[in-house]
């Protein structure tokens, strides 16, 4: 088993329905979403400032779908949680994330490694007898994000 900065499951939480407004990265190949994504990310904490009615500004949220679903799903999002949509800015997109039940698990460590967490998360979820829902948008919160270290909250859905 690979060792991780720390990594530790939360367990079960119903997450509310998220107003989400930011960017969103697709790529056609799935290794660029490596470099993609933490640049959408610097480019929308730079421009945060033009986003109205945030919740919560130190929270990154990134959302996407496991399974391949629609073509307006494809991607990642990379976002900003607001209260309401309100005057989105030029080139940012909204999303709405219905409330789901998520298994968590909390992570620390380098966003590259995020990946090979999952692992961990997926197997905790079987045997603890539930079942991945990976048609059903994921969530990474994130409480800490820089470039060395991240502090996120993995949030895959269940039932």
């Amino acid at each position: 088993m690979e060792k991780f900065n720390s990594i530790k499951l939360d367990g079960i939480r119903e997450i509310a329905k998220k107003s989400l407004v930011g960017f969103r990265v697709v790529c056609d190949d799935m290794t660029d979403y490596g470099q993609e994504i933490p640049e959408a990310s610097l480019s929308l904490v730079r421009r945060k400032s033009e986003i109205k009615q945030l919740v919560k500004p130190v929270n990154l949220i990134g959302a996407f779908k496991a399974a391949e679903t629609t073509e307006e799903d494809d991607g990642y999002w990379v976002c900003f949680e607001v209260h309401e949509f309100e005057d989105i800015p030029d080139g940012m997109v909204k999303l709405v994330v219905p409330s789901q039940k998520y298994a968590v698990l909390n992570f620390n460590g380098h966003a590259s490694e995020i990946f090979k967490v999952y692992t961990h998360l997926h197997k905790w979820i079987g045997e603890n007898g539930y079942k991945r829902v990976p048609e059903k948008w994921s969530l990474e919160i994130y409480s800490k994000w820089t470039e060395s270290e991240d502090k996120v909250d993995l949030c895959d859905p269940i039932i």
